[in-house]
């Protein structure tokens, strides 16, 4: 653990909200996930004080308020090393886990794209598809990248799969591009 990393303070919430209508609990439940807040108890969360998190916390306290719940914000530091470091291991294994879902997802692009290429469809309209996939693999890579403060270990291996979806994809753009650009072998005899 760097120096830097032992001296991150955290931001503690407390929100409390009324038990209905329940969409206001999964709207402020919904942004602190996608935030990437750590849950840890009923309308208990934490996140490193960066400011990566503030704008999603802002929100979430606005939710809050709109909903008319209450929210208590608080700083927290580990009281010794020990605590520090767990506390930045429960935040690492949740980052962790969007890494490993992140995979398993490029995993998937890089089996439909093999369909494709099985199959031959080599249409702009897949290919238009298959680009706004990889895009948002792309925007998903981006946003977790953003809120692994600690550098969780799975962040590397991640970073090469994302690599090779681009590169799978820049092989199936060819592809589609030449089977657009070839002769049609039905014309031939048509002049």
């Amino acid at each position: 653990m760097t120096e830097s990393e032992s001296s991150i303070r955290w931001i503690v919430l407390l929100v409390k909200l009324p038990s209905d209508p329940s969409r206001h609990r999964v709207a402020v439940w919904r942004e602190l996930r996608k935030v990437g807040a750590l849950s840890l108890g009923q309308g208990v969360w934490a996140a490193p004080d960066v400011p990566v998190f503030a704008a999603g916390i802002a929100r979430a306290l606005e939710l809050t308020e709109g909903a008319g719940g209450e929210a208590i914000s608080l700083h927290a530091s580990g009281v010794s090393a020990g605590d520090t470091a767990r506390f930045e291991a429960m935040f690492t294994a949740a980052r962790e886990d969007d890494w490993s879902e992140f995979v398993a997802d490029c995993g998937k692009y890089e089996a439909e794209l093999d369909k494709e290429i099985r199959t031959a469809k080599f249409t702009l309209a897949e290919l238009e598809e298959e680009e706004q996939s990889l895009e948002r693999l792309r925007r998903w890579h981006r946003d977790v990248k953003a809120r692994d403060v600690f550098g969780a270990p799975s962040a590397a291996e991640a970073a090469r799969r994302l690599q090779h979806c681009t590169e799978r994809f820049a092989d199936y753009t060819e592809r589609v591009f030449a089977a657009l650009h070839a002769p049609d072998p039905s014309a031939e005899g048509a002049l």
